[in-house]
């Protein structure tokens, strides 16, 4: 239960920084063309706010825990006082003169936008004047366009407004790179530093690997490291595989539906690097501990089984899980035995020396200067692998791999490690500018389709049309959310 809160924290602060990030870019975007924002709100505000605040002559006025300020409208009356009502029986709505609210009144004020916390914590929204968005406040917008609205601007003007939040959230994932990068470099571990060899999934052995091979070459050029061999491989759809296996060179063809047998198989741990399983710390009251076990010791053998690796050792363990086992080992170079109790989730009780222990990792330092653009082409392979990944998800395989909220708390670790959470809160970053790129109506991307349109047919789309748009991609998304949670909740009960 620990780990859980861990991973909503981090997944919470992260979305919250991004979605401030994204809002913050239409923000700017609007107030440098001139454009008025009613609101600028983190997270959603359904009938209460936890905070709202508006700049009014000059002075700022701040409410906690209160009512959202009603819709500036109110019903349309004829010459004899009755309410006007639409073709479907609806009152017909018109805007309230500001003259004729009170001076306390913030709607009085629409030129200053009202800055607030919303309570449900899901998001968060920038409501631009004279737009048709998710909020479906069309009343304003029966009036001919201000001066001051979106509506009234240039199409050029609109198409920056609408991917001023995209443009952010890449700018903000190179910045989160680049101060990575310049603060701690980077580090990775060519296959060839693999010196015991690669782990591998029971599906990839399946197509010809076997645990202790070493990858040379894919498709003919050097292997890199274990990021750049899934990418080949599962994404970039090359097959052709030569491996080293003791003394021999051998060629491995990968099938051309490799990518969904593995999508099939629900691997999550493709290939690992092989490491000595040596103690680096045994826990008190447990097994290891009563078995005289001690920091240093490296494990050679369970019950006359040769094995060494951590994979095999902690694989052999699982399956001897609350038995007894008898453990050979080295200690000051001599070989010793001991009888071990393995208790019921098939734990012995110690910590094991980092990998890095005996894996030479390879680091490359960056200067200031060198980081920028070193972040910047991080960032930019990270669009680009990313984008090559989206075509797997219009396969059967791949969209029963499209998560939720629980998907994606699951990239952070189950411990706090700032690190970490930037490496993934950058990642989103970009999926997040993506996914808003999609020409979905209530997407960005789907505002930059009809301007698009418009600016080459130099026609406009009718209000009505957009708000129909608007309200089927509201349903698209609301059945997209659902599905991937859905999956998560498969996922979880599988």
């Amino acid at each position: 239960m620990e780990v859980f809160f861990i991973r909503a924290a981090q997944l919470l602060l992260s979305l919250s920084v991004l979605v401030f990030v994204h809002e913050l870019g239409h923000f700017l975007f609007a107030r440098l063309f001139n454009v008025r924002v009613e609101k600028f709100y983190l997270f959603f505000n359904p009938k209460k706010s936890l905070v709202r605040a508006k700049k009014i002559n000059g002075r700022w006025y701040i409410k906690f825990f209160a009512n959202n300020v009603p819709a500036n409208e109110r019903p349309k009356r004829d010459e004899d006082g009755d309410i006007i009502t639409n073709a479907k029986g609806q009152a017909a709505m018109e805007q309230i003169p500001f003259d004729e609210l009170p001076e306390n009144d913030w709607r009085k004020y629409p030129e200053s936008t009202e800055w607030g916390i919303g309570w449900l914590p899901l998001g968060g929204y920038c409501k631009i004047a004279g737009m048709v968005d998710e909020s479906m406040d069309t009343t304003a917008l029966a009036s001919e366009p201000k001066h001051w609205e979106y509506r009234s601007r240039p199409g050029w003007q609109r198409l920056l407004v609408i991917l001023g939040g995209v443009f952010f959230n890449l700018i903000f994932a190179a910045m989160i790179y680049i101060g990575i990068l310049f603060s701690v470099g980077n580090e990775y571990i060519p296959v060839q530093n693999a010196k015991y060899g690669l782990e591998f999934s029971e599906t990839m052995q399946r197509f010809g690997f076997q645990n202790g091979d070493n990858i040379l070459t894919i498709n003919g050029e050097p292997a890199g490291d274990i990021a750049n061999i899934i990418e080949q491989t599962l994404i970039s759809g090359r097959r052709n595989i030569v491996v080293t296996r003791g003394d021999e060179v051998v060629e491995i063809e990968l099938p051309a539906d490799f990518s969904q047998q593995i999508l099939a198989a629900n691997d999550r741990h493709l290939i690992s690097i092989r490491y000595p399983f040596v103690i680096g710390k045994v826990l008190a009251g447990t097994p290891a501990e009563k078995a005289k076990l001690q920091a240093g010791d490296s494990i050679i053998g369970i019950n006359k089984q040769p094995m060494f690796t951590r994979q095999d050792i902690v694989g052999e363990l699982s399956r001897l899980k609350d038995t007894t086992a008898e453990i050979e080992f080295v200690r000051g170079g001599k070989i010793m035995i001991t009888q071990l109790a393995i208790d019921e989730d098939g734990r012995i009780g110690v910590l094991l020396q980092p990998r890095d222990n005996f894996i030479h990792v390879n680091r490359v330092e960056f200067g200031f200067f060198q980081a920028i653009p070193a972040g910047i082409t991080m960032g930019w392979n990270t669009l680009t692998s990313y984008v090559r990944q989206f075509r797997i998800i219009f396969t059967r395989e791949g969209a029963q791999h499209i998560g939720g909220f629980a998907t994606i708390g699951s990239f952070f670790p189950a411990s706090w490690n700032w690190l970490h959470f930037w490496m993934t809160t950058a990642l989103i970053s970009i999926v997040l500018a993506f996914m808003n790129v999609l020409p979905i109506p209530a997407l960005d991307g789907g505002h930059v389709m009809f301007v698009l349109y418009e600016m080459i047919t130099r026609r406009k789309p009718s209000q009505r049309f957009m708000e129909i748009a608007q309200t089927v991609g509201f349903f698209l998304l609301l059945a997209l959310l659902l599905f991937a949670n859905g999956n998560d909740i498969v996922r979880l009960f599988r």
